[in-house]
């Protein structure tokens, strides 16, 4: 996920390319999918440009300290560390023969077509000055950000995300505090609390809502993929080095405290994630770091009208072919954005889109690894999808929109007094989701207490963006572009997805 466009300043902002043709290809995020699709392209002779929110290469997965912070090992805190520092020796390389373009702090907010190519928009350092990129075609590796399903006390400080916890780790070098409770649901919990207890923490509990158990019907899938039963082992062995002990089925229905995070209330689940009477217990901790899995980021995509469908998980992925198309011509995405899969997927991913790209035919070993992968990642993704029982953990005083501070109540007002039906008539009754965030945070949490699925989020820009670049765009006729009836967006001729048009 993008840094933060303040992030170290005074560092000098490569400028986007002028004066020349379009670039063969504009790649759209630096983590693993779109480093391996950028160096594999400029390997077989594209010119490309990156656009990258952070600083450095690497995405989230790779997030590694600033040099100033003289971290001697930084890959001690990585999985597959080689594979990223291969790729990104590579990328240095075909920068410095003109291959490749690296615009380090580059938020791009709006992808249009533009006479057969394709125009991307940035807001670019910590000036938020305008930048445009042009290229013949785009590949889109924007990743995830964080599923967070709310409860009782998650607004105290010291209540992060799981993988904000991580970042914290890895980017900063600092724990965010002493004794952590790591709870939520999925894998990514395992390599958490792994990192923070070898790191000094204490880690009292890893709180699983999901039940391990639920792997054993995807047998065929765990089997294929001895790697990842290994790698599940080091995590598993790596609790038991540090005493933490995992609760299956239990999750963290409150947060206690005044000015910070004291304790947390446990309790075990149902098998739709409701709260079991009796079972709660304290947990006495100064931090908590939790998550509830991944949710593709998609927004650049769906404003381009590209298809979607739904994952196992209940999130909303792309609908991508066998050479990572999306359903508009000359649009390509690889990673996360697919649907949750982890770091050695997406580098797969990468590779296939730019061969695609470049006009070559994938080897057919990065096809069969990529389906064994995304086995392995439909396996994971059904086994820690959240119940629906779990808003029975909400008061009706507990905050769902953090920024707007619109309680659950509220919502539940909304539902069933007011008449709402879906997440869109809640945000217009109560404004969760109108907030700095644009729902990305209570997203989830407000589409469950509205009985609904999440829907693909379709917008015109995909972060905020100064109106003086708005305001400062040539006014222009749309090109291919087809109104949708209903909010004005571009379709682009993109065929209806799995969740409507």
């Amino acid at each position: 996920m993008p840094t933060s466009r303040s992030e170290h300043p005074d560092r000098a902002r490569p400028q986007p390319p002028t004066g020349q043709a379009p670039a063969d290809l504009a790649v759209v995020g630096a983590g693993p999918a779109g480093l391996a699709a950028a160096v594999t392209a400029a390997d077989f002779g594209l010119r490309v440009t990156v656009l990258d929110a952070a600083e450095r290469p690497g995405g989230q997965f790779y997030r590694h300290p600033a040099p100033g912070l003289g971290a001697a090992r930084p890959q001690a805190l990585h999985h597959g560390w080689r594979a990223f520092a291969g790729r990104e020796a590579a990328l240095r390389a075909h920068e410095s023969a003109g291959r490749v373009a690296y615009l380090s702090f580059h938020h791009v907010w709006t992808v249009v077509p533009d006479a057969g190519a394709w125009t991307l928009h940035a807001v670019a350092g910590p000036g938020e000055e305008p930048a445009v990129v042009h290229a013949r075609a785009v590949l889109l590796a924007t990743g995830a950000h964080e599923r967070q399903l709310p409860f009782p006390g998650w607004t105290l400080p010291g209540v992060i995300g799981a993988g904000g916890a991580q970042s914290m780790l890895k980017g900063g070098l600092v724990l965010p505090g002493r004794r952590i409770v790591v709870a939520g649901s999925g894998p990514l919990l395992l390599a958490v609390a792994g990192s923070l207890a070898a790191a000094g923490a204490t880690v009292p509990a890893v709180i699983e809502a999901g039940a391990y158990t639920a792997y054993a019907a995807h047998t065929g899938a765990l089997l294929r993929n001895p790697g990842k039963l290994a790698e599940g082992a080091t995590y598993g062995g790596a609790l038991l080095r540090h005493r933490v002990r995992l609760r299956t089925r239990h999750a963290v229905t409150e947060a206690h405290g005044s000015d910070r995070v004291e304790a947390v209330t446990v309790a075990r689940l149902d098998r739709d994630w409701r709260p079991l009477p009796g079972t709660s217990r304290r947990i006495p901790c100064d931090a908590v770091a939790v998550g509830h899995g991944l949710v593709p980021q998609l927004e650049l995509a769906t404003g381009l009208g590209c298809a979607t469908r739904r994952s196992p998980d209940g999130t909303v992925a792309l609908d991508l072919d066998d050479e990572q198309r999306t359903s508009v011509p000359g649009i390509w995405s690889a990673g996360e954005t697919g649907g949750i899969g982890g770091a050695e997927l997406a580098l797969t991913e990468g590779e296939i889109a730019a061969h695609a790209i470049a006009g070559r035919p994938a080897p057919a070993v990065l096809a069969r690894r990529r389906a064994r992968l995304r086995a392995f990642a439909g396996a994971m993704a059904g086994a820690h999808r959240p119940g629906p029982g779990w808003t029975d953990w909400l008061d009706d005083g507990t905050d769902v929109c953090r920024c707007e501070e619109v309680p659950a109540g509220r919502i539940r007002e909304a539902v069933g007094e007011l008449g709402a039906r879906d997440a869109r008539t809640v945000k217009l009754l109560t404004r969760a989701g109108m907030g700095w965030c644009q729902g990305r945070m209570c997203g989830p949490a407000v589409a469950a207490l509205a009985g609904e699925e999440p829907a693909p989020d379709r917008r015109p820009l995909s972060c905020p963006v100064p109106l003086g670049q708005l305001a400062a765009l040539p006014a222009r006729e749309p090109t291919g572009a087809v109104a949708d009836g209903s909010s004005g967006e571009p379709t682009s001729g993109a065929r209806p997805t799995a969740d409507g048009p």
